[in-house]
């Protein structure tokens, strides 16, 4: 796991993404899978805190140099093995409580990535959070914006998606974007006590999973139609543009 290093202290898992910018691509979500196979492994009380390394990002969106030109740049991986959205998939529904502290920036994927956590902390003083694929020329897929919808009330899931509007700290707790705010000295440290205090609700790693299932999988009782998970891992179903 060269991109993610993994550490456990008490009962929660730390895991780090230590890739730069921390972009999407193949390699990073193989990592990632890695990581969240060994979570998945354990038993008894267990919560996650996923954290950037840089102290400038949380993950700067997907990679699109890699993207463009794959072939430039083959430590990234294969694109078409790319499950992103599957991966995705399986962070929001994940059996033990996810925690996100937000180090930086959470651009794009990243933002996507803090939203399928339980639970977020951002630093008050740095970084901002924002879909800006609009800005970019790009379509956001509907998997996606399902993601979003379901995780933001109405008037932010727009400023956000369609607006591209960037949301600093304090901006974000008000908006209900994320649970609470630190100082970058404070971040990590108070995301692995709320992991702690939350890390009981995973001993019944059944009944924690399947709860989540029923709010973001197929037939979701947030909207009795299908939930952003749902959505997630059957891409293919929905148009891009």
């Amino acid at each position: 796991m060269g991109r993610v290093k993994l550490e456990k202290t008490g009962d929660v898992f730390v895991l780090t993404m230590d890739a730069e910018e921390n972009r999407w691509n193949t390699a990073l979500v193989d990592d990632l899978i890695t990581a969240l196979d060994e979570v998945e492994s354990s038993t008894g009380a267990a919560a996650v805190v996923t954290t950037g390394a840089n102290d400038k990002f949380y993950s700067n969106g997907l990679d699109l140099e890699w993207r463009s030109a794959p072939e430039a740049h083959p430590d990234a991986g294969d694109p078409a093995a790319f499950f992103f959205m599957e991966f995705m998939s399986r962070m929001i529904t994940l059996p033990v409580p996810t925690i996100a502290a937000v180090n930086g920036h959470a651009f794009g994927a990243g933002f996507m990535f803090a939203l399928c956590h339980d639970y977020r902390i951002m630093r008050a003083d740095r970084g901002y959070i924002c879909a800006n694929e609009i800005e970019l020329g790009m379509i956001i897929p509907a998997p996606e914006l399902s993601l979003f919808r379901h995780k933001l009330p109405a008037h932010v899931f727009y400023e956000s998606v369609q607006l591209a509007r960037r949301w600093g700290g304090l901006h974000a707790l008000e908006a209900g974007i994320v649970n609470e705010v630190a100082s970058k000295e404070a971040l990590l440290g108070q995301a692995v006590r709320k992991a702690q205090a939350l890390a009981p609700l995973a001993i019944n790693r059944k009944q924690f999973g399947i709860q989540k299932e029923n709010i973001f999988g197929e037939s979701s009782i947030l909207n009795d139609t299908n939930g952003a998970a749902f959505h997630l891992r059957n891409k293919t179903r929905y148009k891009h543009s």
